[in-house]
């Protein structure tokens, strides 16, 4: 018998509403406001796990920045839909995070996208790549 793999852990979860904000003129969802609603996702992550971004800049200089993403596109959310996002951690690099995220309607659960999202830490007043401090890495790996 083989020993049970470990379970990896439950993805994080943001719940947000749609407002008329985030829609075009038919009620939908522009594209670029899911690029919003994953920034504040992985945010609340980072709050999740006791890191405070402006804390981590005033005493380190470091931040977070996209480096690149990559998103698919199933289905539209709409004008006062209930979204879950999700952030689950895939790749943990000295200087870099890549993220899972996805962006499902509440009720029935349908799948809107999915995307990659690779941050890099980086020296806020060089824009250069940095470590991720260990402090920090120990809190979110």
């Amino acid at each position: 018998m083989q020993p049970a793999q470990p379970t990896p852990p439950s993805p994080f979860t943001w719940r947000l509403r749609v407002y008329w904000e985030d829609t075009d003129a038919g009620g939908v969802v522009y594209h670029a406001g899911y690029l919003r609603f994953m920034e504040r996702a992985r945010s609340e992550w980072l709050r999740a796990h006791g890191v405070d971004q402006i804390r981590l800049r005033e005493a380190t200089g470091l931040g977070f920045v996209v480096r690149d993403m990559h998103i698919d596109f199933f289905a539209p959310a709409r004008l006062d839909d209930e979204l879950d996002v999700t952030v689950a951690v895939q790749t943990v690099r000295r200087a870099s995070l890549t993220f899972v995220q996805n962006v499902r309607r509440c009720g029935d659960h349908a799948e809107l996208i999915r995307a990659s999202v690779r941050v890099a830490c980086v020296d806020i007043d060089h824009m250069r790549p940095a470590p991720i401090p260990e402090n920090l890495m120990a809190r979110i790996s």
